[in-house]
């Protein structure tokens, strides 16, 4: 099923030529993450998908218009198990390892991965991967 057929709003910039090594089915799992954290905690929000280069590497970005990560859940986020103030309600589903998980794929791919936000202004997702040679 689409984002769209979730009910998301998305729009996409995907610059072209960007290529990384990796394996094609982990990363697809690292969008998967991002996309479903954003259906989950920031339903209804406007999703905006990029792929781009910068500084030597790749980006796989997902910013969205939802309500934000407090800072207080921030640095935590990618921490196995960890479940932000909104999401300790178990009635929501989920065992707050996907983004420890998209974590995970992309540090095996020798990439990074951070979470921005302002609370009220949404959240960025980036996961940076070295660009193939």
């Amino acid at each position: 099923m689409s984002l769209r057929e979730k009910g998301a709003v998305e729009s996409r910039n995907l610059q072209p030529g960007v290529t990384v090594n990796a394996d094609p089915e982990a990363l697809k799992q690292v969008v998967d993450n991002f996309a479903h954290n954003a259906l989950k905690y920031a339903p209804g929000a406007e999703q905006h998908w990029s792929v781009f280069r910068a500084d030597g590497r790749a980006a796989i970005r997902l910013a969205d218009t939802g309500p934000g990560i407090s800072r207080q859940d921030l640095p935590h986020i990618f921490d196995r198990f960890y479940r932000g103030e909104k999401a300790r309600d178990r009635s929501a589903g989920g065992s707050g390892l996907g983004l420890a998980i998209a974590r995970s794929i992309v540090e095996a791919h020798q990439g990074t991965i951070e979470a921005t936000s302002e609370p009220g202004q949404g959240a960025t997702f980036t996961a940076w991967l070295p660009l193939a040679a």
